[in-house]
């Protein structure tokens, strides 16, 4: 099914059930398709060769894609018969989603409901099972399935090189000088291959391992672990982590200080962070009946860098969904600009490249409306792999990854360089 036919929309079964102590999610993920949301080695996965169950998919270039896809789930869901009796965040009916970063993207955005549902929570796994109205549910998940042999990928300049990326910052920074914009975030690319057939789990796993406190997840091709939440609505409350200013870790304990406190205390830093937080602020205050973020942004420390960081939560006013939410969030300051649409604007003059489900809302969703969703950042986007046994199966698969850096006035060239360099570091570590 899709947006435009979501009046055809299945009428779906669901079951929930409590399962044994499921330690490695990831080992009952598709090596070759997997669908993962984790954090902390919590979340759930799409069982491996069950395929989903309903599908809206979005074309590319088409405008409203949040607010037609949770159009389309509203009434998916709404026909759904659930039977849950874990009733645990994530559990029941769910569906993983990717959207892409701009309505001008090529790059189609994707809700999937997968079949059967492995997830853990503390001590507690489940197993989700979903059929269509009619059909049986499918069978429960047999063992896991070992992770295949250990790969490497390759990653070289993309469109935007280094030079050319600096050179779009001065052409970022001029824009700013104008009066066009205050702010706006400009992106450089990578693309590179990995081998036919590779286990694509262990690029979730390394990410996973490395980095616990971020968003692993994994849909349609689009892999990574994000720092960023972008909103989270569960039971009526509303919370968001926004993210912007950032710095590399210190070489040793003394150095790493010093990056931090210089942070903090960093104008620039200050400057492009309250942007993104007002952005953030303002987008959720029609739809909350209270709202509060904390009065100065906490450093948050991540295993290659610092961020500036606000958390906000507040209290929804309205019967609103997460994806409801995505559709007013996206996209925020920490990922385009401000003013916003004219920091779209200055991006596509800038960027020489479709930046596809970068920096777009990737998450997921339940019955109810709940969910998490993040930002896809430190992330790379896969070509489909080809089908086993025809002839493209055996050559490498293609993939893009992107890393930006939000421009204002004062910022430098050179560093907003070596800052996209830092922010590679995830997603070029787990291929190596």
């Amino acid at each position: 099914m899709s947006s435009a036919d979501s009046q055809l929309s299945p009428r779906l079964i669901v079951e929930t059930r409590p399962a044994d102590h499921i330690d490695d999610l990831l080992e009952y993920a598709d090596p070759r398709e997997p669908l993962v949301w984790l954090r902390r080695g919590e979340g759930f996965v799409a069982v491996g060769g069950a395929s989903p169950v309903a599908v809206i998919r979005i074309p590319g270039g088409e405008s409203g894609r949040a607010v037609r896809m949770a159009a389309a789930w509203r009434e998916l869901s709404a026909k759904a018969e659930i039977d849950d009796t874990v009733q645990l965040p994530g559990t029941g009916l769910v569906a993983f989603a990717a959207l892409a970063f701009d309505d001008r993207s090529a790059a189609s955005s994707v809700l999937l409901v997968p079949s059967v549902i492995v997830g853990r929570r503390g001590r507690q796994s489940w197993i989700t099972r979903v059929s269509v109205a009619g059909q049986a549910l499918p069978p429960l998940p047999t063992a896991p399935r070992g992770y295949g042999a250990h790969w490497s990928g390759t990653l070289g300049p993309g469109s935007l090189d280094p030079g050319g990326f600096q050179d779009a910052v001065r052409g970022g920074l001029d824009a700013i000088a104008s009066g066009e914009v205050s702010k706006v975030v400009l992106a450089r690319d990578l693309i590179g291959t990995i081998p036919p057939g590779a286990d694509l789990r262990r690029l979730a796993r390394a990410l996973s391992t490395g980095y616990p406190d971020c968003w692993t997840f994994a849909v349609d091709g689009l892999i990574g672990a994000s720092p960023e939440t972008l909103v989270t609505v569960s039971k009526g409350t509303v919370t968001a982590r926004v993210l912007a200013g950032t710095t590399p870790r210190g070489a040793d304990a003394d150095a790493d200080a010093e990056a931090s406190a210089a942070l903090a205390t960093s104008p620039k830093d200050q400057d492009e962070h309250l942007f993104a937080v007002q952005s953030v602020l303002k987008s959720l205050r029609p739809h909350t009946r209270s709202l509060a973020a904390s009065e100065q942004p906490f450093t948050l420390r991540l295993p290659n860098l610092w961020h500036l960081a606000t958390d906000v939560e507040g209290e929804l006013s309205e019967e609103a969904s997460g994806l409801d939410l995505v559709a007013v969030l996206h996209p925020t300051a920490a990922v385009a600009g401000t003013p916003t649409n004219v920091a779209l604007d200055v991006i596509r003059r800038l960027e020489p490249f479709d930046r596809g489900r970068y920096a777009g809302p990737v998450g997921w969703i339940d019955g109810d409306g709940d969910g998490e969703w993040a930002i896809a950042l430190r992330c790379a986007q896969f070509a489909p792999q080809p089908v086993a046994g025809g002839s493209s199966a055996l050559e490498p698969l293609a993939l893009t990854a992107h890393a930006g850096a939000g421009i204002v006035a004062g910022s430098d060239p050179e560093s907003e360089l070596i800052e996209t360099r830092v922010k590679f570091r995830p997603i070029v570590d787990a291929l190596a």
